[in-house]
């Protein structure tokens, strides 16, 4: 296998280095040792599971349980190694992705983590939680043949795993150190990305973090049974070993200010502040005890060992829990309350099923864990009982008519049917709005009317010259690997900046 010119990858283009790296003679005899229709014909994976009875009782057993050496490398063999792969066009951090699948053909597992972290900081996590299907593997060219895609996201969690637990966990290339400093807010997916990128370009980067965890929602908003906290540790740990400075229990906006940050000789923010505000739907009864945010169920879940009864703030643990939403955070919270012992676990959508946006793998694991689906419904009030807690909810049946600016069906009500069902805990989740700590702490900063703050597309820049921004903090609620791709575009974006002075 020819060894590529690492100093000549700085200048190539990344369709030059598609190229280049397809051409090598591993490739090409790789590509001429199985016909495409052999490739084609291969059928898809099946990862194993947990048996759904079980882990609808375990909260900290991953449901997931990756893929084997043998299966690994089998899927690797559907992959047709394309001369211009279109699965890249679809992933927001450029991952090499017929490169790193090649490499696991081939057996060489170290080599695909090693591709992976070229580009993603985070490889071990978007494996497990980035929707692929709307993505990487919607491009795929088995899609356009009417076949399966290539399953990317089980063999980029197989490479990153195999690496974790071989212990030969190897550091990506890091340019000399450059002596300048850049500050980021925020330790989510977004921070992490541009914390990644700016560390190997050689800068002094310090992540400041809220909270008393680093890993922002991958923590908090992230069940350990869909993403252990493990695995986040890890991919922190790296990024640890690479340099990068973490300061734990500081806001930025309220412990240190813009003005301390430029103080203390930062050059170039970056603010990964997410979306933490929690949206309701000023219903009557949403102020009664057992009604709550889905930000704040599994925050204290995730983060504060809550359910546990002998914690200082134990969380309810309802037996008729009503979930209200159909994204992945409403199934995230769903399945986390059957965990909990709920008898009762029920998704409340307004829209049908189709209309869902989470994941059809989240969706699949809470029916088989026992979840109920009340799609074309939609809460209208809460009743409580004689000591203020929610005992009941009306729900309003909908139909569905003319598409939305979403392009998704607008739900519309059915006249005079209403059905009152009982509940003992009601966990809304709506979507979330912006923490509106920094754009009122960065005087001069751009906001928009969601209280989103506003950057340029190319760069990610705000109206302040040296503070860029990414994640939900700018799109008001969005993938991991979105997040991670704004991190990306802003490190780019800051370092040219930088680097013209």
């Amino acid at each position: 296998m020819l060894k590529r010119n690492k100093e000549a990858d700085w200048i190539m283009t990344t369709e030059e280095l598609i190229a280049a790296r397809r051409a090598e003679p591993w490739r090409e005899a790789l590509r001429k040792s199985k016909k495409n229709k052999e490739r084609t014909d291969l059928a898809r994976v099946k990862m194993s599971e947990l048996n759904p009875e079980y882990r609808s009782h375990t909260r900290l057993e991953e449901v997931n349980l990756g893929l084997t050496k043998e299966q690994a490398m089998q899927e690797a063999q559907r992959c047709l190694d394309c001369p211009n792969p279109s699965c890249m066009k679809g992933c927001p951090v450029g991952i090499h992705i017929p490169t790193f699948i090649k490499h696991i053909e081939c057996g060489e597992f170290l080599e695909a983590a090693k591709t992976l972290k070229e580009t993603s900081a985070l490889p071990a996590v978007c494996g497990r939680v980035c929707p692929q299907e709307k993505q990487c593997e919607s491009q795929c060219i088995h899609v356009k043949m009417g076949k399966p895609a290539v399953a990317i996201g089980y063999l980029e969690r197989f490479a990153a795993d195999y690496e974790r637990e071989s212990g030969q966990i190897a550091l990506p290339e890091l340019a000399p150190k450059n002596g300048i400093k850049v500050a980021v807010v925020g330790s989510g997916p977004a921070g992490l990305s541009f914390a990644g990128d700016m560390v190997k370009k050689g800068y002094d980067v310090t992540v400041y973090e809220a909270l008393h965890e680093i890993g922002g929602v991958l923590k908090y908003g992230i069940p350990e049974f869909r993403l252990p906290n493990r695995i986040v540790d890890v991919e922190i740990e790296g990024l640890r070993k690479m340099g990068v400075t973490f300061v734990k229990d500081c806001i930025v906006g309220k412990t240190i200010s813009y003005e301390d940050l430029h103080a203390e000789g930062y050059k170039g923010i970056f603010v990964a502040s997410g979306a933490g505000l929690p949206n309701f739907m000023n219903i009557p009864g949403e102020n009664l005890v057992g009604v709550m945010s889905s930000n704040e169920y599994l925050t204290r879940v995730n983060l504060m060992d809550a359910a546990n009864p002998e914690s200082d703030t134990p969380v309810l643990q309802g037996k008729r829990v009503a979930v209200i939403g159909g994204g992945n955070t409403a199934m995230d919270s769903v399945r986390t309350a059957r965990r909990l012992g709920a008898d009762r676990a029920m998704i409340v959508y307004r829209r049908s099923e189709e209309e869902m946006p989470a994941r059809l793998e989240e969706v699949k694991h809470a029916k088989e864990e026992g979840v109920e689906f009340l799609t074309l419904h939609n809460p209208i009030e809460y009743i409580g009982d004689e000591r203020g807690r929610v005992k009941q909810m009306r729900l309003q049946v909908m139909e569905l008519g003319e598409p939305d600016a979403s392009g998704r069906r607008r739900p519309v009500p059915v006249e005079g049917q209403i059905v009152t069902i009982d509940v003992d805990e009601v966990i809304v989740s709506i979507g979330v709005s912006p923490n509106p700590l920094i754009p009122r702490a960065f005087s001069g900063l751009e906001v928009s009317k969601k209280g989103t703050i506003v950057v340029s597309e190319e760069e990610m820049r705000s109206a302040l010259p040296d503070v860029y921004a990414g994640g939900d903090i700018v799109r008001g609620g969005a993938t991991v690997i979105l997040a991670m791709g704004d991190g990306r575009k802003a490190a780019a974006a800051m370092d040219r900046n930088l680097r013209k002075g």
